[in-house]
């Protein structure tokens, strides 16, 4: 291990050591937070430029969760939240019906060109 983080040192990457398990911790994090973006769009709390744009100015997040989604692309944050739920089966991680529907339908964000919002 203390092999592996010097490498990653030596090559100006700082690394931080985890426990493993699904989505480790960046993914699990940014996954939940969009799978609950997507669910206050689902249920009508705002629409999708609104939500991203009260998390940019509420947090200083560089963009909001629903933008970050399509740049990550839906059918990622699916799986991600698919393996937690599989893993952990608690609701907080059961994929918004809204992330299931918009994947199935191809819109997988910026790869497929829409997603929360329409790519050329």
């Amino acid at each position: 291990m203390q092999q592996a983080i010097e490498f990653w040192r030596g090559v100006n990457i700082e690394p931080v050591v985890v426990d493993d398990g699904p989505g480790l911790v960046r993914a699990r994090t940014v996954c939940c937070l969009i799978n609950e973006a997507v669910s206050a769009l689902m249920e009508g709390t705002a629409v999708a430029a609104d939500i991203d744009k009260a998390m940019v100015l509420g947090t200083n997040y560089p963009t909001g969760p629903l933008a970050w989604a399509d740049h990550v692309g839906l059918d990622t944050v699916l799986g991600v939240m698919n393996g937690l739920f599989t893993e952990w089966g608690e609701d907080r991680y059961r994929p918004s019906p809204l992330l299931k529907r918009m994947v199935v339908a191809g819109k997988l964000g910026k790869k497929s060109g829409e997603g929360f919002y329409k790519y050329k």
